[in-house]
C-alpha cells in the first residue's frame, strides 16, 4: 500500500465501510477508494456473527482496492456499541525529585495508574483522556510538562468497555486477513471533523447518530468532558414504522427517507402515500401524519435520553453551560425537522454538521453528516501517520451525498503528505499494549 495513504474500517451496525484516502498538497483529506457492504453480523454497534461480519469487512476492503487500486494489508479501526460507558476519576503520582521539571514520562506514568484501575468483571479501559492538572495543588493546569513540583494530580475521563466486544472485533480483522492498526472512539473521530476549536472551547454537545447506536461528546474549554453511548438509532425508528403501519423493512426505511418528519404538525391529514401490496395485494395508504406521529415518538424518546446524559454531565450549572450548543451528525440526522425538535426539547441551539471542509476538490459540497466518522477518523490517521505503516485512529461512516446516492470517489491527481515527525504520543504506546492483548487473546 501506498505509505502517504490510511485506511480505516467501520464495523457499523447498518454498513461496513473501508476507506482508503491520503492528504494532498493543500492539507486536505483526498479520497482514493470507498468500499462498502451490509452490515449483516453486528447489532447496536456489537458484533454478534463472527462470520457474517468478518464476510462483510472482506467486501468492503475488496472494493476499496479495487477502486484505489492499492493494496490494503493494515485497517484502523472505530469503536462504538452499547457497551461503552465513561466514568471521572482523578489520581495523583509524588515524584522523587521536586527539583527536576515534570517531563512525558511523569504523565505516563499517572496515566499508566489509572489504567490499573479495577473496572468490573468482564470490562476493559479503552481511553485515558486527561483533563486538567494540578502540580503541587495549583489547580486548571493544561500543559504541566516543564513545571516543578513533588506531586503531580490530573482529572480523567476514562472510557471503558467489555473486554469480549473489543477481542470480537480484533478477531474479525485478523480473520479476514488484515492487520489492526489503531482503534478509537467514534463519537472522538466524529468530533474532530465536524466541530471547531471555537465550538469545543466554547462548549458543545456532539450527536452522532448511527443505524444503531447514538453516541455522545461533550466539549468544554477544548476538553473532552463527557461521552455516551444510547443503544438506539435509525433502525429502531424503521422498526416502529413497520410495525406501525403493517409493512415489510425495505418499505419502512424508504417512507422515513423519503417522507419521515420528526415533526407531526407539518403534515395534513389529507397527505397520503401509496404502498405497494404484496404479491397482487392491494396497495396500502399511509397518512404522512400518522408516518410523523410514530417517528415523532421514539425521536423523543432518544433526544430524552441523550438531554438526560448532558444533564448529568452538569449542563446546568453556569460553569459547565454549553454556549454552542448541540451539533447533530450521522445519518439520523437528516430526518427532516429534527433539528427543530432538538432545539424545541432541550432549548440549546442546534446545527447540522458536515464533516466537508477537510475534503479536497468539490466532495465537500455535497457531502453527508453520514459521512462525518470517517472523515474524522481518516484526518487522525494521517495526522498521525509518519511511517509506510501508519499509527492512526480511524473508522466509520459511507460516502453519500444529499441525493442519497452512493458516490465512489476517485483521484489520478499525484498525492503529497507533508512529513511531520510527531513524538509517540501516550496513546500510540497504549495502542501497542492493546494489539499484543489481541494477538494473545
Amino acid at each position: 500500500m501506498d505509505k502517504h495513504s490510511s485506511v480505516g474500517l467501520d464495523i457499523g451496525t447498518t454498513k461496513i465501510v473501508a476507506m482508503v484516502g491520503a492528504k494532498n498538497d493543500f492539507n486536505k483529506v483526498e479520497i482514493l477508494g470507498i468500499g462498502k457492504s451490509k452490515s449483516l453480523g453486528v447489532h447496536r454497534g456489537v458484533v454478534n456473527n463472527i462470520t457474517q461480519t468478518i464476510q462483510s469487512i472482506q467486501q468492503a476492503v475488496e472494493e476499496a482496492k479495487s477502486i484505489s487500486g492499492l493494496e490494503i494489508e493494515e485497517v484502523v479501526v472505530g469503536i462504538a456499541g452499547q457497551h461503552i460507558r465513561s466514568l471521572q476519576h482523578s489520581d495523583y503520582i509524588t515524584r522523587n525529585n521536586p527539583e527536576e521539571v515534570i517531563d512525558e514520562n511523569d504523565i505516563e506514568r499517572l496515566i499508566q495508574q489509572v489504567y490499573k484501575l479495577v473496572m468490573l468483571p468482564g470490562e476493559e479501559i479503552i481511553h485515558v483522556l486527561p483533563q486538567e492538572y494540578k502540580v503541587d495543588g495549583q489547580a486548571e493546569i493544561k500543559e504541566p510538562i516543564g513545571m516543578y513540583g513533588g506531586r503531580l494530580e490530573a482529572n480523567f475521563h476514562v472510557v471503558v468497555g467489555q473486554v469480549s466486544s473489543i477481542r470480537n472485533i480484533g478477531r474479525c480483522i485478523k480473520s479476514s486477513g488484515l492487520i489492526m492498526g489503531n482503534i478509537t472512539l467514534e463519537p472522538l473521530a466524529s468530533s474532530d471533523a465536524v466541530l471547531s476549536n471555537e465550538e469545543k472551547e466554547a462548549g458543545v454537545a456532539l450527536l452522532d447518530i448511527g443505524g444503531g447506536t447514538t453516541d455522545l461528546a461533550i466539549f468544554k474549554d477544548g476538553i473532552i468532558r463527557h461521552t455516551a453511548v444510547i443503544p438506539f438509532g435509525g433502525n429502531v425508528i424503521t422498526d416502529d414504522i413497520k410495525e406501525g403501519c403493517s409493512i415489510i423493512e425495505k418499505q419502512a426505511e424508504l417512507l422515513k427517507v423519503k417522507f419521515g418528519s420528526a415533526w407531526p404538525g407539518e403534515n395534513r391529514d389529507t397527505e397520503i402515500v401509496s404502498i405497494p401490496g404484496l404479491r397482487g395485494r392491494d396497495p396500502k395508504e399511509i397518512s404522512l401524519k400518522t408516518l410523523s406521529k410514530i417517528i415523532n415518538a421514539r425521536v423523543v424518546e432518544i433526544i430524552e435520553q441523550i438531554f438526560l446524559e448532558i444533564k448529568n454531565y452538569g449542563h446546568s450549572e453556569q460553569k459547565n453551560k454549553l454556549i454552542a450548543g448541540i451539533v447533530l451528525t450521522g445519518g439520523g440526522s437528516q430526518l427532516n425537522h429534527l433539528k427543530q425538535l432538538v432545539e424545541y426539547i432541550t432549548g440549546m441551539d442546534t446545527r447540522i454538521g458536515y464533516p466537508g471542509e477537510h475534503l479536497a476538490g468539490d466532495s465537500h459540497k455535497n457531502t453527508s453528516p453520514m459521512f462525518s466518522t470517517a472523515v474524522g477518523l481518516l484526518m487522525n490517521a494521517l495526522n498521525n501517520s509518519n511511517t509506510p505503516k501508519a499509527d492512526n485512529e480511524i473508522n466509520n461512516s459511507d460516502d453519500i451525498t444529499e441525493s442519497g446516492n452512493f458516490e465512489k470517489v476517485n483521484s489520478d491527481s499525484e498525492l503529497k503528505l507533508e512529513k511531520i515527525k510527531p513524538k509517540k504520543s501516550i496513546f500510540d504506546k497504549w495502542v501497542d499494549k492493546f494489539k499484543e492483548f489481541l494477538d494473545n487473546a
